[in-house]
């Protein structure tokens, strides 16, 4: 795609996660981002909306600036955001939201090329509750396998901003070790949803198969469940051919 194109997409995303009906983000709540190449990447502005985000509201980071910040330690809040406003293109431009810095290690992530961030409503609400760690880790029905894969990464609560984004990591690193290959969701406590992915599709559909999973597994709760699929039986929708194949036309 040529930078106009992706910018195009970004704000499809965008406005897709945005949609009010959705109860994905309201006012600026959540993020999106798209790798332009191998040394950019455009990130939704601070304060800016996802439903209504405009051209001028994507901001051009710089990938080193993004990685050489993650190194660092001991910085205060000025500090990250000077470095932020310095990883910038265009010294003109918005200031970069500060999950930019989770944004710049998701895209360099093998196959990722659009990132969407939301506070969804009924994830979060779980996310907000006690089970979180056994919602990002089990499964309850095949096309949550399917969109989501076999189990999502999971962070506990961290400080916004650098903390955060080391944390989140960390813990992804984990995850590609323990599977090799990269997550489709990324599960924070307390806070919200990351899904990742080739395309805005795929963004998407990971993002609103992870809500609906969420709306479900709530309902099986007040129920006295979830009941949750065996271990076998996750590994098998996920090794079967048919669900394979379904997988990659998402992605």
């Amino acid at each position: 795609m040529t930078r106009q194109e992706k910018l195009t997409a970004l704000l499809r995303l965008s406005h897709e996660l945005g949609t009010p009906s959705r109860f994905l983000a309201i006012l600026g709540e959540g993020n999106t981002s798209t790798r332009l190449d191998d040394k950019t990447f455009l990130v939704k502005a601070s304060g800016t909306c996802l439903g209504t985000l405009k051209e001028d509201e994507a901001v051009e980071c710089r990938f080193d600036a993004i990685h050489a910040l993650l190194e660092k330690k001991g910085l205060s809040d000025d500090e990250v955001d000077g470095a932020l406003m310095e990883s910038r293109v265009d010294k003109n431009a918005r200031k970069p939201s500060v999950e930019a810095l989770f944004h710049g290690y998701f895209l360099s992530l093998p196959d990722v090329e659009f990132v969407g961030h939301t506070h969804a409503l009924a994830v979060t609400g779980i996310l907000c509750s006690p089970r979180a760690k056994e919602f990002a880790t089990k499964r309850i029905f095949p096309d949550e396998i399917v969109s989501c894969d076999v189990e999502s990464v999971f962070v506990p609560y961290t400080d916004p901003g650098l903390q955060l984004a080391n944390a989140i990591r960390v813990a992804t690193e984990d995850y590609r070790q323990r599977h090799d290959r990269v997550p489709r969701v990324v599960l924070i406590q307390n806070h919200g949803i990351v899904t990742l992915g080739r395309s805005v599709e795929a963004v998407l559909a990971a993002m609103l198969m992870a809500e609906k999973t969420a709306q479900i597994w709530t309902a099986a709760a007040n129920l006295g469940g979830p009941n949750f699929l065996s271990a076998h039986n996750v590994a098998r929708i996920s090794g079967r051919p048919d669900e394979a194949y379904r997988r990659k036309l998402l992605n």
